[in-house]
């Protein structure tokens, strides 16, 4: 103990400690370690980066909005006003992960996404559903594409399992969760999930504008990372789809069933080795796959069997790409050396991405484990910052990004607490809607009361 400790009186400086933490938590300030810790144990590595990753979302969110940027970078001429749609919905779990780890106190959390609901309550919407990007400070539509200047059917999913799963948590009778609970609710009943059926088809479409009308075109069939529409499509109450949609839309294609195996693991759906690992991260955020079946796969299976299949993939590294091995693994849509690219066993460039790895924990927490402790212990020098780790890297190419997205920051910190508690998962499929839309499409699983 130091001199100047010795001399203030061991109750004083309690209640001096206890007091600081209370203003930290009220302040929303979340403590930054740039700094490699050498001597954490597993569980403090874990809520260091669910902490730090953290950040993103709170101390970097748009200041009007409180939605979250896209990404923390300006490629590509994003700008300084360019918030994300679905990256928000990833957040917005962030936040509930945050308030129930006490970083941030529960009020201040409420009345953020308070604030946060309000703004959308006044955004640009599309029969209910927000385009990809807003502009965070006037809530206007920012075209992600030149036709694509419209609604998004599968970025406002994302933000809709969010804020479901947030209406769960903030269940306490004070006037901003009361309010927030509220306003959530409306939003939810606005989307008029059955107009993306485009006059009564049974498949789902991602796009529509009122510019460009149905011009994008793009109907969504599985599998793929918009599981979550579909359910949260039949889940609504005010504007539901049929069962049909899901298994005559979704459910047929030509890349929907596969059965084969690869690297000695059965693939039930999608693509040949799995696709890029976000397929197996994005709708589960909120959706628990323990257990969930439907008359097409078991979902554990699919996302725990491509996950293998993935890291298998870096292992036999066919390609020889330095840096590749059993702790540097995950191959995802990130940053690269080359641009933007959907990385996976099929589309291999060398590049590794930090949250395939780690949003992976559920299904691989071994491995994941593995894969953490060589990005932070080994690598932390070129990929931790002050929001957690960079979107991606090759040791080949001797690239680092300097980039963070949304997209990729978010699963990170959800899934891990998925991992260690299981929180998300409880919160959103406890939710009444979600367990009659789950019912109506067949599936099946120990969550379902």
């Amino acid at each position: 103990m130091s001199k100047y400790l010795k001399t203030i009186p061991l109750l004083p400086l309690l209640f001096l400690l206890t007091a600081a933490i209370a203003q930290q938590k009220q302040s929303g300030k979340i403590p930054v370690s740039i700094k490699i810790d050498k001597n954490l144990t597993d569980e403090q590595l874990l809520d260091l980066v669910q902490r730090q990753t953290f950040r993103y979302f709170w101390d970097f969110a748009h200041p009007v909005s409180n939605m979250a940027r896209e990404r923390s970078n300006k490629s590509f001429s994003y700008g300084h006003e360019v918030v994300t749609t679905g990256g928000t919905g990833f957040g917005v779990m962030a936040v509930v992960v945050a308030t129930e780890r006490q970083w941030i106190a529960r009020d201040t959390a409420a009345r953020f996404l308070l604030k946060m609901v309000k703004f959308l309550g006044k955004a640009d919407a599309y029969h209910g559903v927000f385009a990809h990007w807003l502009d965070g400070a006037t809530g206007k539509t920012i075209p992600f594409s030149r036709k694509d200047d419209g609604a998004d059917l599968v970025e406002s999913s994302f933000l809709f399992q969010g804020l479901l799963t947030a209406q769960r948590y903030f269940n306490a009778n004070t006037p901003a969760e009361n309010e927030l609970r509220g306003r959530i609710n409306s939003l939810w009943n606005d989307i008029e999930w059955d107009w993306f059926t485009r006059e009564g088809q049974d498949v789902l479409y991602w796009h529509w504008s009122p510019n460009n009308g149905w011009a994008m075109n793009f109907p969504l069939r599985g599998f793929n990372e918009a599981l979550i529409t579909y359910v949260l499509a039949a889940s609504s109450t005010r504007y539901p789809v049929p069962a049909s949609v899901y298994h005559n839309g979704w459910a047929q294609s030509n890349f929907f069933k596969n059965g084969r195996e690869f690297y000695g693991h059965k693939l039930p759906l999608g693509f040949d080795y799995g696709g890029p690992l976000f397929f197996s991260h994005y709708s589960f955020l909120g959706l628990d796959p323990r257990g969930l079946k439907d008359r097409y796969a078991d979902y554990w299976e699919q996302n725990r069997n491509h996950t293998l299949i993935n890291r298998a993939y870096v292992l036999e590294n066919p390609k020889k790409y330095k840096g590749y091995g059993a702790n540097s693994w995950g191959l995802t849509a990130s940053d690269s050396w080359q641009g933007y690219a959907a990385h996976s066993p099929t589309e291999d460039h060398g590049v590794i991405t930090p949250t395939a790895a780690l949003s992976a924990f559920p299904y691989t927490p071994e491995y994941s484990m593995q894969a953490l402790k060589h990005f932070y212990f080994d690598l932390g020098d070129k990929l931790w910052t002050e929001y957690g780790f960079v979107d991606a890297f090759s040791e080949h190419h001797n690239w680092y990004a300097k980039s963070h997205l949304a997209i990729d920051q978010g699963p990170i910190i959800v899934m891990i607490e998925n991992y260690r508690t299981g929180l998300l998962w409880k919160l959103f499929m406890s939710h009444p809607d979600v367990q009659g839309g789950l019912r109506k499409l067949g599936f099946t699983s120990p969550a379902l009361k």
